[in-house]
């Protein structure tokens, strides 16, 4: 039997609550399911972010993620500087998003590792083969904020992409914001060039990290941004809609827009051939000058992106990346306690807290904090947002 098709009978995207919350399926997934992933090749999940990547919003996504890898010990997470690569600073950007993972994923003690592929002819270059084996071994691999543009010259045929892209086919999940979501798309909004500097609107290939399995997409983070008031439009990723309606008309009858609100995430798993939303805003997909619009917790068949068709695996990298790959997937490893599901009712008691801390009901929150501890849970407060632990733990 098919791998993939046994996996996405046991394991649904349709319990995820509006926050991106719930357990997935019912029951958390084994690591059995886990090692025949890898063993028979099936894809992991891509999880694109419309905004919020270190924000409260998104902590409940990555939790459901690393519950959802399934492995007995600290997942690794790779961050890749590679987005922000040409800013002096691009080391801190990536750890302040290591720094928010450590935190908020305190509960299940991740091994977070900033991989520093900045530029190329540089000694820090996406191709040197020393910076491989932490995306190889890699359970998350994620690319956040920069320029996409940027994020494509030093991408797109790289040693490192295609070991981002190896490890994607081989059950890896890659999780993609701001910049790098756009980057990895057929095309590519070139949004600095146009918004700041003035350059007339166009598209530049991309990395086309979905056409792999037969979907040709155009991604567009911040949808719905409104920084710019009431006297700029800069929705459509500060493009604007004007703008970007004339930008849809150069593109090609058979490319789909995905269009992610912020604080949204869009996760797509080409093992269930499933797309679910999460997180606070909706999902817009324009495709053949149809618009559908896609609100937390629903979910959609990867056929509403165009002709889905899952990839194999090998023959879509370089023989020795995917050799590599598959040589650095971990055995199995001693087991560690598994990180317990938040029930639904003291998540639901954990957001009322929430609101009342904002409205700065103190008393309030404490009642709600005791009503927590009596269901056996404690709540520790982080600048990334609550963190909820077992209350034995």
């Amino acid at each position: 039997m098919n791998i993939c098709a046994a996996t996405a009978r046991r394991t649904s995207y349709n319990d995820y609550d509006a926050h991106g919350t719930g357990t997935i399926g019912d029951r958390q997934p084994s690591m059995t399911v886990a090692t025949e992933r890898q063993e028979f090749q099936c894809p992991g999940p891509v999880v694109l972010l419309g905004s919020g990547e270190t924000s409260q919003v998104m902590g409940p996504v990555y939790e459901t993620l690393l519950r959802r890898i399934g492995r007995p010990t600290s997942p690794r997470i790779a961050i890749l500087e590679t987005p922000a690569g040409f800013e002096p600073n691009s080391a801190q950007v990536a750890e302040r998003v290591g720094d928010f993972l450590r935190r908020r994923l305190s509960p299940f003690s991740p091994l977070v590792q900033v991989v520093p592929a900045r530029k190329r002819d540089t000694p820090f270059s996406p191709d040197d083969p020393a910076l491989l084996e932490g995306v190889y071994r890699a359970d998350l691999v994620f690319l956040g904020p920069g320029s996409p543009t940027y994020a494509v010259r030093q991408l797109r045929g790289s040693l490192i992409w295609h070991a981002v892209t190896a490890r994607h086919l081989l059950g890896g999940t890659t999780v993609l914001a701001s910049a790098a979501m756009i980057a990895a798309g057929a095309h590519a909004l070139p949004v600095y060039e146009i918004f700041k500097v003035g350059e007339d609107p166009r598209w530049e290939e991309g990395l086309d990290l979905m056409g792999l399995h037969g979907l040709s997409l155009v991604l567009v983070p911040h949808w719905n941004n409104t920084d710019g008031g009431m006297e700029l439009d800069t929705s459509r990723s500060y493009i604007g809609r004007e703008r970007f309606d004339k930008l849809c008309r150069l593109l090609e009858e058979d490319r789909t827009v995905v269009g992610l609100d912020e604080n949204t995430a869009l996760v797509i798993d080409p093992a269930l051939g499933q797309g679910a939303v999460t997180g606070r805003g909706n999902v817009t997909l324009i495709r053949s000058g149809r618009e559908s619009i896609f609100t937390a917790p629903q979910t959609f068949p990867l056929s509403e992106l165009g002709p889905f068709r899952r990839a194999t695996g090998r023959g879509d990298v370089p023989a020795d990346i995917w050799d590599a790959a598959v040589a650095a997937l971990s055995p199995s490893e001693p087991a560690a306690p598994a990180v317990p599901e938040v029930p639904a009712e003291v998540r639901r008691l954990i957001e009322e807290r929430e609101v009342a801390r904002e409205r700065k009901d103190w008393a309030k929150a404490d009642e709600l904090r005791q009503r927590i501890l009596a269901s056996g849970w404690r709540v520790n407060d982080t600048p990334e947002g609550p963190v909820p632990e077992p209350e034995s733990s």
